[in-house]
């Protein structure tokens, strides 16, 4: 059976789907863009700070469902360019202590609302 995962610290969907599922100790996060939940508008910045509230939005979903980005086996990450993936691999870094989880990086030809980064994940109890 499914469980729906959903905080108000995080943006709420903005289409037909979940901020996460948890099935079977696993819990699948929907892809986070930069936006901030107590305004509902991007983050002003580049792609440092967008990947920053990306990752700020995977941290309250997480929470949400007691877990910590120490759960997190899998993420993907969806660039706007690859020319954005040192910096955003900088700030990613900090996220994670220990063992990284696996990971696939892809530039797209657009994300939602024009952003510059979009993170999905998944973790394990």
């Amino acid at each position: 059976m499914k469980k729906v995962i959903f905080t108000e610290k995080a943006p709420a969907a903005i289409g037909p789907y979940s901020q996460a599922i948890e099935v079977n100790g696993m819990i699948f996060l929907s892809g986070q863009i930069p936006v901030n939940p107590a305004t509902g508008e991007f983050v002003e910045g580049g792609i440092a700070e967008q990947t920053a509230q990306a990752f700020e939005n995977i941290k309250q979903i997480l929470a949400e469902a007691g877990l910590t980005t120490a759960h997190v086996v899998k993420t993907t990450v969806f660039l706007a360019d690859m020319s954005l993936f040192a910096e955003m691999n900088a700030v990613y870094a900090r996220y994670f202590e220990g063992a990284f989880p696996a990971r696939s990086a892809v530039a797209v030809k657009a994300l939602p609302k024009g952003a510059l980064v979009e993170i999905e994940c998944i973790a394990v109890r």
